[in-house]
């Protein structure tokens, strides 16, 4: 059996497990305080470590520029030039009374189709007829009147010959002779005039066309002449337009003048026929550049023998221009336009960039010829920023297929 513990000794021992466990409880706080301090410390630094490397990956991404290029291609041969044009009548005419006098009747309205010499309207011309005839009494009176004279010089002269007249008196019947046949001459000249004129009452057309004005009625007074040129046209009885022929004027600009040449295959589109083409021909051009509008002036013919163009019509026409040597052409995505030209970004042999300044030629549209600048070898970024620097380095993605993009 054990001897009692005393008190005392039960106090020290209660009091050496009160310290042990309030230590241990210090122990675990400690623990768990750094624990918890850690775990702060983790969630606070890897985000900003994540941050960190994915905005150095932005910033190397961003140093190492990455772009896709082209390569030029050929540029065609032959390119359709479209230009607007103003199509006119083959030959255009305002029809005039060459006589006075009233409109006795008219023969052809707006609309008619017309051959050349038929009589469009006739004038009655009363006083004319009497002048006409009062010319033809002065002719007979001055033919009457030289015979006479034509016979007594005759007389003398054969008289002259047996010295029965002198000279002076036989010479000044042949004088008188003359006088007479020139006043005969003046009376048939003005016969012929008055005829002349006489044969303008019947108002001809003076070509196969379409009569497009008529501004006579039966009983109005008409004079010869007229004063063309005025927009109003006074006097104008007809006005006449050759329609189985048209031409058509274009203005080429200033580029391309040197590549219409006769010969050029050319035809012409209207809005009222889709899809037709009229086939046309270049006649003629002026050889000369408009100073103001750095054109040149080009006349196409066009056959119209079906009536379908008419003269006044807007048409667009299509322009087959060919160059024997055909430069290069790019996307003009290609393009870079600063203050000191058009320039193109190229990539080297070493991922760098050089700008080059090109010449631009002929414009198809999405695609442009370049002149000069540029090798058919260079790979050529698509899509260029403006921000883009000479000697930038870059990577290139792809590198696209000659003529198309990467």
């Amino acid at each position: 059996m054990n001897p009692p513990i005393p008190p005392e000794a039960r106090d020290a021992t209660a009091q050496q497990h009160a310290r042990a466990g309030s230590a241990a409880r210090r122990t675990r706080l400690a623990v768990g305080l750094a624990c918890l301090a850690v775990v702060l410390l983790a969630t606070g630094i890897v985000p900003r470590l994540e941050a960190r490397t994915t905005q150095a990956h932005q910033v190397a991404a961003q140093r190492e520029l990455i772009v896709s290029t082209v390569t030029a291609t050929r540029a065609p041969a032959t390119q359709d030039l479209l230009l607007p044009g103003s199509v006119t009548s083959w030959a255009d005419a305002s029809i005039y009374a060459r006589t006075s006098g009233y409109v006795q009747h008219w023969y052809a309205d707006i609309g008619a189709h017309v051959k050349a010499g038929q009589t469009l309207a006739r004038i009655d011309t009363p006083e004319l007829d009497a002048q006409l005839q009062q010319a033809r009494a002065d002719e007979a009176t001055a033919e009457a009147n030289y015979r006479f004279a034509s016979s007594t010089a005759q007389r003398w002269q054969t008289m002259l010959q047996t010295q029965s007249v002198s000279q002076q008196d036989a010479q000044a019947k042949t004088s008188d002779a003359a006088a007479k046949l020139a006043t005969l001459q003046a009376a048939q000249a003005n016969v012929a005039r008055l005829q002349e004129l006489v044969s303008y009452q019947n108002v001809t057309a003076p070509f196969d066309g379409v009569i497009t004005a008529r501004n006579v009625q039966v009983g109005a007074l008409v004079t010869a002449g007229g004063t063309p040129g005025l927009a109003t046209m006074p006097g104008e009885l007809f006005h006449i337009a050759q329609t189985d022929r048209l031409r058509v004027y274009v203005d080429v600009p200033q580029d391309d003048a040197s590549l219409v040449v006769p010969g050029t295959a050319v035809s012409v589109t209207t809005q009222q026929y889709p899809g037709r083409r009229f086939e046309a021909s270049i006649a003629r051009s002026s050889n000369v550049i408009d100073p103001v509008s750095r054109t040149l002036r080009v006349e196409v013919d066009v056959d119209n023998h079906d009536g379908a163009l008419m003269p006044g019509a807007y048409a667009q026409v299509h322009l087959a221009l060919t160059t024997a040597m055909p430069a290069l052409e790019l996307p003009v995505s290609a393009l870079l336009f600063r203050p000191d030209g058009v320039t193109v970004a190229v990539v080297d042999a070493h991922d760098k960039v050089q700008l080059r300044k090109v010449t631009i030629g002929r414009d198809f549209g999405t695609y442009v010829e370049v002149a000069t600048g540029l090798a058919a070898s260079d790979r050529v970024i698509d899509n260029p920023g403006d921000a883009i620097a000479d000697g930038q380095s870059v990577r290139v993605a792809t590198t696209a297929a000659p003529g198309s993009k990467a």
